[in-house]
Order: structure tokens, then sequence, then C-alpha cells
């Protein structure tokens, strides 16, 4: 007991140092699965963010939208990358983490299970999803576990990218024809409170913060983030000459008052029961089944040169 003690001291004194946890550094078990469940959560979804834009890409205005679009789909698919890579050096394997995804164990964004219907959707998830995703994601380039920390550099730079190019979108159809800016209009109403929830419930629901804030995987509350948010999305609204729902300044507070969260609704789609749940991860599941050869092939391709690499070795 004694000897727990001490590790649990040592560790989290290197927390309180700024001293990032390593792969093969002493770790509480709760760190461990905390973590896991984070990465793998932030992992599927990318992967399952690609779905809604791919459904875009044949559809596209024009070619250089179309280009734009599938390199912001190829980004997402190499940030799942990056974090599952993450992920397996806590001990879990790629195959644990897609299994949990797919049997409906791990969960991921609540914000992918609602459909995307018009083409300024790609604008309102680009600027509002991923925007909120930075939010979240920038704090997390200082998160105590050095793997994760590494990744969500790069992640973050690209994401920026796809921010910019979602307002782009958005801005040129505020400056069409009637029908465009209604189709604008209309789309931002419909993703502002959901983007808002991907901050999470409110502080005082989540079961994880505290933990999370002491271990430095989280450096700012749920209700801190989805502030600063919304602070931000209210001014740069005012160049599209469009309206977030529900949004009013408030001059004692000095910040932007929102309207209510439906919390109950945010739940019953985080268990599944949102519009496409059942769509997302039917996807997810037959692409990974249409893909077993590619990794069998993969697999026998580094096994055989392996072997030859080990004869060559023998030969000389």
């Amino acid at each position: 007991m004694d000897t727990t003690k001490n590790l649990e001291e040592i560790f989290q004194s290197k927390i309180d140092h700024e001293i990032k946890i390593e792969p093969k550094d002493w770790m509480p078990d709760a760190y461990r699965k905390t973590l896991i469940r984070q990465i793998s959560q932030h992992a599927h979804s990318e992967i399952v963010g690609m779905l809604p834009e791919g459904n875009w890409i044949t559809r596209t205005p024009s070619l250089r939208r179309k280009v734009a679009l599938l390199a912001k789909i190829q980004d997402e698919a190499g940030h799942g990358l990056y974090l599952y890579s993450a992920a397996e050096t806590l001990g879990i394997t790629r195959d644990q983490l897609l299994d949990e995804l797919h049997t409906g164990k791990a969960k991921y964004s609540s914000i992918f299970n609602y459909p995307a219907l018009t083409w300024a959707d790609m604008g309102s998830v680009g600027w509002l999803v991923d925007g909120a995703a930075i939010m979240n994601q920038v704090m997390l380039c200082r998160t105590s576990y050095g793997p994760y920390a590494r990744a969500m550099v790069r992640i973050c730079k690209e994401e920026s990218f796809h921010h910019r190019q979602g307002f782009e979108i958005l801005l040129t159809l505020s400056q069409g024809t009637e029908a465009q800016k209604k189709m604008c209009q209309e789309s931002i109403n419909r993703w502002w409170k959901p983007a808002l929830m991907m901050f999470g419930p409110p502080d005082e629901q989540s079961s994880n913060t505290e933990m999370s804030m002491k271990w430095k995987i989280k450096r700012e509350t749920n209700d801190e983030l989805r502030q600063r948010f919304v602070d931000v999305a209210a001014e740069q609204v005012k160049f599209l000459n469009m309206t977030l729902p529900d949004v009013v300044w408030n001059e004692s507070t000095g910040h932007y008052d929102f309207g209510a969260l439906d919390w109950d609704h945010f739940w019953n789609v985080v268990k599944g029961n949102g519009p496409c749940n059942k769509q997302r991860l039917d996807a997810r599941i037959k692409a990974h089944e249409n893909g077993a050869w590619v990794r069998e092939a993969a697999l026998a391709f580094a096994e055989k040169q392996k072997i030859r690499q080990q004869s060559q070795v023998k030969t000389a």
C-alpha cells in the first residue's frame, strides 16, 4: 500500500509540475481508463464524422469545393489514425477499440448523429462543429499525457483550416441569392444547439470533470469552454449578416447569454436514439467488413517482408 501511495504522489507531482506522463511511466488505473475512454471517443468521432461529409462529395457546387472537401475528409481519417495510435500506447489494441465502437460500448460525439441536409450544412459543420472542436482541443495540446498532447498539435492546426473552410462556405452563401441566404440561416439554426452540446453536459452533471481537471487531462470545464465558444461565434456571425438562435448580449456579465439546451435530448442521442445513430454505425461496420481483405493483405505482405529480411540476415 505504501508503495502505491508513493507512486501516486510521484505521478501527481509530475502532473503538478507540468511534466508529461509517458507510456512507460506508472499511472493509476483510473487515469489510464479515463484516457482510453476519452481518446477512443475522440478517434471514433473523427472517423464517424467523415460520413455526413462524404455524402456530399458527389454533390459539391464546384470542382474547387470538391477538392477542398476531399482534403478535409482525408484529414479526418488521419486524425483518427493519430488518436488510435495514441490510445494503443495505453495497452489497448486497435481491434479492441473498433470492436467497442461497432458493438456500441464506446461512444462518439453526439453531433455526428444529425443529418447534413443541404450544402450549407458543410459550412455549418466546418464553422460551428469544427469551431467547437477546436475550442475544446486547443487545451488538449497541453494535456498531461504525452502521446495525446503531441497528436493534438497537428490535429488542431488542420482543424483550423476546416473551420475557415466552413466559414467561407457560409460567407459565400450569405452574399448570394435570397434562397441561398435562407439556406445559410436555416442551417445555422439547426446546428447551433447541437454544437453547444458538443462540450458535454453542464459541470454539475459531469462525473468525470473533477478528476480530469486534477490530472490535467482537461484544463477547462465544459461550461467554461461552452461560454467562450458562444462569445466568439456571436461576434463571427455578424460578418455573415446572420443570427444565432436565442443568443443575447448581457451587459452585466460581459458575455452572451444563450438559450436553454435540451439535455434529455442529448442523452437520448448518446444512448443511440438520434436521427442517424443506426445509419452511422451500420456504415462504419460495413466499411470495416468490406476492408477486411485489405488488412489481411497488408499483414501478409508485412510477414513476407519480415521472413525475407530474416533470410537475408542468415545468408549474410
